[in-house]
């Protein structure tokens, strides 16, 4: 019989309890029975894979949630105030809404859509309207360029700054000329005709996120305002930026419905974006409790593995019976050894998994090298790559739920074990 050797243990032995000692020496013996060995193995590279996946998964996803926070919602305005007429004094009205507490910044805008046409190449375009001064102060635009710069959108200039996607579908580089074809015509006393502006490309950019790049453009305001044939000064509405970005249905709201002189109204990102970051959360909770059954599945490998051993160890259990255990004793024995499986296989899951963590961006970025191909296309995903944020209370409860739901799955098994007959298990031996 396989029964754990005392001879040269007595002095450590005597400071470790008997389960914690026999346990972990049953947890280190080679086995008459290799495919126990086998089956222990697999539990514990099976629980170590879960705590991996799980670690790497939770990791990507939180890369998404905080790069669709940075970056496409650094880009898009947290909230708008807008009126249905053009607003001459929007220096007076930023004041009023900057005496809010909740409110970081403010940057008059004004949009206009249209087509972009260079060399028979048609691009559909977005122009956001700014102030070059202000707009640093609303958006993270500025450090995204490849070439150029927000500050060249100088008044009277007729500059424009394009996306690289945009950019290239229309085979422009800096300095080259664009069209721009208003989406109103023009009566004059030969007919009707499009209303058209050639603009300079002064600068390209490149967030990572495809709707931005290929279809946002910037210029001047006092340049739009001459398109639409306003006064120089008059924008359509006022770019806010918060604190909380969570806040911003409510008190966009508030604000709007606090200024006095014009009708106004607000919208916020929650409309435009909300249903993107809404899906990414409830993805990373879905795909986090899925990924939770593939680590309790693996967890639960330890019963199959502690019931094999305790058909095996039978013979063992009973002289320890005979020689004065009790059956709380051996039940802690199997205990011990489901969770140092169980111990073994979550901190190699959860090192393996932070490591992968770590690096899974860079490894994604030079597969796709390698290869020749994007795995993540910007004109079907909001980015062009693959994020990853490790955060260590997602290491820690992945393995904690890992360590639990082990030590869960001893109990069964150890019970077994403790309830087996001295002079049954004896008889066939």
């Amino acid at each position: 019989m396989d029964v754990p050797s005392f001879a040269g243990e007595s002095n450590s032995f005597m400071f470790r309890p008997l389960s914690v000692f026999i346990g972990a020496r049953y947890t280190r013996a080679k086995r008459r029975n290799h495919f126990v060995s086998f089956i222990s193995l697999t539990s514990m590279i099976g629980l170590a894979l879960g705590v991996l996946v799980m670690i790497v998964v939770l990791s990507v996803m939180n890369g998404f949630d905080h790069e669709m926070r940075t970056r496409v919602l650094g880009m898009v305005p947290h909230a708008t105030v807008e009126s249905p007429t053009p607003i001459d004094d929007w220096r007076v009205i930023a004041a009023q809404v900057q005496q809010q507490p909740q409110v970081v910044a403010v940057a008059p805008f004004t949009q206009t859509q249209g087509l972009l046409t260079n060399q028979g190449q048609v691009q559909k375009i977005l122009i956001n309207a700014v102030d070059p001064r202000e707009e640093s102060k609303v958006s993270i635009i500025g450090d995204f360029f490849r070439e150029g710069s927000l500050e060249a959108l100088e008044a009277g200039e007729f500059g424009i700054v394009v996306g690289d996607k945009a950019a290239t579908r229309l085979g422009v580089g800096i300095g080259d000329k664009v069209t721009f074809v208003a989406p109103e015509v023009a009566v004059t006393p030969a007919g009707i005709f499009p209303r058209l502006k050639r603009f300079t490309v002064v600068g390209i950019f490149h967030v990572g996120a495809g709707e931005i790049d290929g279809h946002v453009a910037m210029a001047n305001l006092h340049d739009i305002a001459r398109l639409q044939r306003w006064k120089p000064d008059q924008v359509q509405g006022l770019r806010l930026k918060f604190d909380d970005l969570f806040q911003a249905p409510r008190i966009a709201w508030d604000i709007a419905q606090r200024l006095d002189g014009q009708d106004f109204y607000a919208r916020d990102w929650t409309r435009s974006h909300g249903n993107l970051y809404q899906a990414i959360r409830m993805e990373k909770t879905m795909i986090g409790l899925l990924l939770l059954l593939i680590v309790a599945v693996a967890a639960f490998n330890i019963i199959s593995t502690l019931v094999m051993v305790v058909t095996d160890k039978k013979g063992d259990i009973a002289i320890l019976r005979t020689l004065g255990s009790s059956p709380a004793q051996v039940m802690r024995i199997f205990m011990v050894q489901g969770t140092v499986i169980g111990v073994v296989g979550t901190l190699i899951g959860g090192v393996l998994g932070i490591l992968s963590a770590l690096n899974i961006s860079s490894w994604i970025a030079g597969l796709e090298r390698l290869l020749g191909i994007k795995f993540l296309n910007a004109d079907v995903y909001f980015i062009d790559y693959l994020p990853s944020q490790l955060r260590s209370e997602d290491v820690v409860l992945v393995c904690g739920a890992a360590l639990i739901l082990s030590f869960f799955a001893t109990l069964y098994p150890a019970w077994r074990a403790a309830r087996t007959q001295p002079a049954e298990a004896l008889r066939y031996e």
